[in-house]
């Protein structure tokens, strides 16, 4: 549909992929969007990945917009608004607000890391690249 807005597909779920890049690739880290071919950015720590990343697909979104091409959307977008709330301790919220002013990222940036760090931890979603 052509009337769907810009802020419509950044409020949409997709999924991201974030893997450390060799020093042969240049070092640092590089955040992709599978979904949207070629929509990828790189940055010294994860959280910078990501946070250009955001830049990245806002950038693919509008050309795809302007260029009147189709726009994928990812499966789950019914099901997940990207956004919920969570209650923490104030000794966990002060240490990653602490992490992320350290880092120069914001406190969503750097949540939004830390739980990617961690899922990609599970054996269950481990991949092999």
């Amino acid at each position: 549909m052509r009337d769907k807005t810009l802020d419509y597909y950044l409020d949409l779920n997709y999924e991201v992929s974030l893997r450390r890049l060799t020093e042969e690739e240049g070092g640092g880290w590089l955040a992709s969007i599978p979904l949207l071919p070629g929509c990828m950015s790189d940055g010294e720590t994860p959280a910078e990945a990501l946070a250009n990343l955001e830049d990245a697909k806002k950038g693919w979104i509008e050309t795809a917009l302007a260029l009147q091409r189709d726009i994928p959307e990812p499966d789950n977008a019914e099901k997940y608004s990207g956004k919920f709330t969570v209650r923490l301790p104030k000794s966990l919220h002060r240490a990653i607000a602490t992490k992320a002013q350290e880092d120069g990222v914001s406190l969503n940036q750097m949540a939004i890391y830390l739980l990617s760090l961690g899922l990609g931890k599970s054996p269950r979603r481990r991949k092999v690249k």
